[in-house]
């Protein structure tokens, strides 16, 4: 997952009708000028409509929501509760994978603990030490909602997954697993080293409970079907759209107005306690106004001012890239000028979807009103954890984003290899690496997913797990989010 581009791969205007994404790859034709149409609403009475924008027309096209309407339930303290006569064991997990092109290291990580977790979440106990026995759906979605700028260099049979589960083998799809560009990344080891067949579901996400499950073309020498279907399905790929914007994946996927969500066999149930575990190295770009991305607009100060001056031009803003997601979405005070900065906060600046939007549904709709229990297991760009705690819920105690520090990019940043110099990286990404490793590479803070996550810790009750997506393991991520389910799930009756 190292954070290193070719110039083909950068952001970068190609000629007047040509567009490269950084993570996007070459041209494969140009968007026309339409209304920009950005979605609209606050999640707490959240309802997403599409529509014409106000402020005019601009080169660039959004991605499609004609038509979509997510309309919240109405406030029922009697929905969802987990009372006598119904199930508490029921766990809904969803995953939100990043598939841009540096993440090919970190899927393939990520599959190497896949039957671990299976194992985990399997032999969950509740408080008492008795066994839960979880009836479990494991859905899986990517980081792609879809960006003007990546849609002209989107490979012919791709299209963004914007929150709909993946429930395809990725031996079945390995040109996912080549990037783009003219001398494109492969790394299809991230999908056969754990996924040895077409082993999927036969529904649009995985269900098990002990023996039970709908897991088809198992091998019956292969060890747990459940994790063979985990690991066929879990791997995304590394040629979505540099631009992530996991929270708007996240929050489509649990659209209840989605087919998934409906039905007879539904993923998000009434009473199931939900975790959600998003995986990503860069900053969350969930877009509200595209305008701020258009690089026709370089010479407008309103809509450039969140990109960063070309590298050794001081003043020139040339073109937007993944920087604006940072400096549209976080604010950073550096009052001594050394280029580290002594804090760093999520911001509103009508850029970017509100974070209240998605805390609200989570919290304020899920949580207080449906009192169902969400929990979050964010991988993201934070330093190595170097403590947990050693009793349920095994949370991190030390390292992580208690050693999370916001700095711009230093020439001790630059990996071997890796030719960009210090200012390059600081115009590709708007700050510096929350962590770096040479063996797994580094990744950008993610500071809207933290602050996500920790809103839904209350009352000293941890909901919220982060650890590094530059470890190598991810079996201390797993052990947190099963520690906090034995907190969370129940014995039924």
């Amino acid at each position: 997952m190292t954070i290193q581009r070719s110039h083909l791969q950068r952001l970068t205007v190609l000629s007047a009708l040509g567009l490269a994404l950084s993570g996007c790859g070459d041209d494969k034709g140009d968007s026309d000028s339409v209304s920009s149409n950005p979605m609209t609403g606050i999640a707490g009475g959240l309802t997403l409509t599409s529509g014409p924008d106000s402020e005019g027309t601009t080169s660039i096209t959004p991605p499609t929501t004609t038509g979509m309407k997510f309309d919240l339930p109405p406030d029922d303290s009697s929905a969802n509760g987990c009372g006598t006569d119904m199930a508490c064991n029921l766990l809904d997990v969803l995953f939100v994978i990043d598939n841009s092109g540096t993440m090919g290291e970190e899927q393939k990580n990520l599959a190497a603990n896949f039957p671990y977790l299976i194992e985990k979440l399997r032999n969950v106990k509740d408080e008492n030490d008795q066994p839960v026995n979880a009836n479990i759906n494991i859905m899986v979605t990517t980081t792609d909602f879809g960006h003007p700028l990546c849609s002209p260099f989107e490979k012919p049979d791709y299209d963004p997954a914007k929150g709909a589960p993946i429930n395809t083998a990725c031996v079945d799809r390995l040109g996912r697993f080549t990037g783009l560009g003219g001398n494109p990344v492969m790394v299809p080891e991230a999908c056969t080293n754990g996924c040895k067949g077409s082993v999927v579901p036969s529904d649009t996400f995985i269900n098990f409970q002990l023996d039970q499950n709908n897991i088809l073309n198992a091998d019956p020498n292969g060890g747990d079907p459940v994790a063979q279907a985990l690991s066929c399905i879990g791997p995304q790929g590394i040629d979505g759209c540099g631009m992530e914007a996991p929270l708007e994946t996240m929050l489509q996927a649990l659209d209840p107005n989605k087919p998934w969500n409906q039905g007879a066999k539904p993923f998000l149930r009434d009473g199931a306690v939900l975790a959600i575990i998003v995986m990503t190295d860069e900053a969350e770009c969930s877009v509200k106004d595209y305008k701020y991305f258009d690089p026709q607009l370089a010479g407008d100060p309103m809509f450039n001012q969140y990109w960063e001056d070309a590298p050794n031009m001081p003043g020139v803003k040339d073109e937007p890239t993944s920087a604006v997601c940072f400096n549209a979405g976080v604010s950073c005070v550096d009052a001594n000028a050394d280029g580290i900065y002594e804090s760093c906060m999520s911001e509103d600046k009508g850029v970017l979807q509100p974070l209240s939007r998605y805390i609200g549904y989570l919290k304020t709709v899920l949580v207080e009103q449906q009192h169902k229990e969400v929990i979050m297991l964010g991988i993201l760009g934070v330093p190595k954890v170097t403590a947990h705690n050693m009793d349920p819920p095994f949370e991190p105690t030390a390292g992580g984003v208690f050693d999370l520090v916001y700095r711009v990019w230093n020439q001790a940043d630059i990996l071997p290899g890796d030719t960009d110099t210090p200012a390059q990286k600081e115009y590709d990404f708007g700050i510096g690496p929350g962590c770096t490793d040479p063996a797994t590479g580094q990744a950008i803070p993610n500071t809207r997913v933290i602050d996500v996550c920790q809103s839904l810790n209350y009352d000293d009750k941890v909901r919220c797990c982060i650890e590094s997506i530059c470890d190598d393991d991810f079996s201390d991520a797993i052990n947190c989010l099963a520690g906090i389910l034995r907190e969370t799930l129940e014995t039924p009756g």
